[in-house]
């Protein structure tokens, strides 16, 4: 139960937050034509004979789309419908060529699932939230008005009609900013994990219509607002946190709030009226006469469902059950496709180099995954060729650190030089002199050395002040120009001061 209140003039206010996401399908084609979909392409370069609703022009279904949305749907649980139907979803824009936008009203390709979102109690989330959604539908996206190209005209590119989108429709079940966005966050990682959509929300493949409305607790649902087309996570939790306000504010002075559609400025942080909020009667929804209805057969769906990636909740719980990794750790290492990808490579090869299971390893490459090695990438900037940055490379250097032959210090440095020059770790510590020394005849000389010159602290040691034994280490380890091996220089101080 969420404790995030409203606090009006006349008492306290929840809030009711559903959202319905827009995810465009990962496919080099579109929804029903050959089209291309690259990001970034000239105007009107990527429109199809289909796109552009010329007479005569009949859509066929994208297999690809269609199977990741199915994928999709698996990955949250979903009912997988096996029959559905294209709809006609009828209204006039300057960007839809064809005067109407085929999706799925009735009978949508995906029915009732769930997502799960982590208590994170920094945020205001006490406890873990499964969040409904009602169903992910396949529709084609319009084309984009472009506003600033003329003085008194406005231009339309038309790339973007006819793109693959699925619309994921949430259960109004989150009630604070902070679910929200626990929630898109959640649903943009299972995405990327599966591979149906790339989440990238500032290129607009992901994007969030967020519903809002307020209600004292516990009390029937008031009346809605939808903020369209917003395109990060922050906006989203900003968005939410205005329109609330403002819906409370608005009551409180006696007024009503308004079924209407709303923009939301990410440059003020507010919203505005956009138009009045239609109903789905006044679209004339009607089946798709051009399109059969989807009827998939149990090898495409048992081909989907095998085709599923090891998702993120599960990949977390055998990193902390399996590899023995923190909490912490195994939710930063799996936060991002492409940092457990890095991770699971450096793993393997380390684990290789080594001659060690995955699980004795673990906790030394997440360290070095999530820490060291993007604390020295960071550090050195442009200097920095990621492609130097190899698994066997990194296995390399920790391979040596574990034998002991190298401090952390070392390793860097080490690390360091690879990233400007790719030359071999074991050739940077042999002739950069970054080895450590192992040698005790010479750790013992260092510690002699130590003692001797600080006769009054060895007597205050002795006395009772341990706290002193990390100045001994640090001066041996000064004295031996950091080449020292820790351990060692640990062991031999213990043993010469009793």
């Amino acid at each position: 139960m969420s404790n995030y209140r409203i606090q009006g003039a006349t008492g306290e206010w929840e809030v009711v937050i559903g959202l319905e996401v827009h995810a465009q399908v990962t496919s080099k084609a579109k929804l029903f034509s050959g089209a291309a979909t690259a990001f970034g392409a000239e105007p009107n370069a990527q429109v199809s004979l289909i796109d552009a609703a010329m007479p005569g022009m009949l859509p066929v279904p994208n297999r690809e789309c269609i199977r990741q949305a199915v994928r999709t749907g698996m990955a949250i649980d979903a009912q997988i419908n096996a029959w559905s139907r294209f709809d006609r979803k009828n209204y006039f824009y300057a960007d839809l060529p064809q005067g109407y936008q085929i999706s799925q009203l009735y009978h949508p390709l995906v029915g009732e699932g769930k997502l799960l979102i982590e208590a994170d109690e920094k945020a205001g989330i006490p406890q873990d939230k499964w969040i409904g959604i009602e169903r992910i539908h396949v529709e084609q996206d319009a084309g984009k008005l472009m506003h600033d190209q003329h003085p008194t005209m406005s231009y339309v590119d038309l790339n973007r009609v006819g793109v693959a989108l699925m619309e994921i429709v949430s259960r109004p079940d989150m009630r604070s900013p902070a679910e929200a966005g626990a929630y898109v966050r959640k649903l943009r990682q299972i995405l990327r994990y599966v591979g149906s959509c790339d989440g990238n929300m500032e290129e607009g493949s992901m994007r969030a219509d967020v519903n809002v409305s307020v209600r004292r607790p516990g009390e029937e649902f008031g009346t809605r607002t939808e903020t369209k087309n917003v395109n990060s996570v922050r906006f989203v939790m900003a968005a939410i946190e205005y329109e609330a306000s403002r819906q409370v504010d608005l009551i409180e002075r006696g007024g009503k709030v308004v079924q209407e559609t709303r923009l939301f400025d990410p440059g003020t942080g507010t919203t505005r009226s956009m138009r009045s909020k239609e109903d789905a009667h006044d679209y004339r929804y009607f089946p798709d006469p051009d399109l059969l209805p989807l009827e998939l057969d149990d090898a495409f769906l048992a081909d989907c469902r095998a085709s599923l990636p090891e998702l993120p909740d599960a990949k977390r719980a055998r990193y902390t059950g399996e590899l023995g990794l923190s909490d912490y750790n195994a939710r930063e290492l799996t936060a991002e496709v492409e940092t457990f990808a890095r991770f699971e490579t450096l793993l393997a090869a380390t684990a290789a180099a080594l001659g060690k299971p995955d699980a004795k390893v673990a906790t030394q490459v997440a360290n070095w995954s999530l820490s060291v090695a993007p604390g020295v990438m960071k550090a050195l900037g442009e200097e920095a060729d990621p492609a130097n940055a190899t698994a066997q490379a990194q296995a390399a250097i920790l391979k040596m650190q574990d034998a002991g032959e190298i401090s952390g210090g070392q390793a860097k440095e080490i690390f360091e030089i690879v990233l400007k020059t790719g030359r071999d770790p074991a050739e940077i510590a042999e002739t950069e002199g970054l080895k450590q020394t192992s040698d005790t005849g010479a750790i013992e000389a260092a510690v002699d050395t130590v003692l001797a010159a600080n006769a009054d602290k060895v007597e205050q040691y002795k006395g009772g002040k341990e706290a002193l034994f990390g100045f001994f280490v640090g001066q041996t380890m000064k004295a031996m120009q950091g080449k020292g091996n820790p351990q060692l220089v640990n062991q031999v101080l213990k043993a010469k001061l009793g």
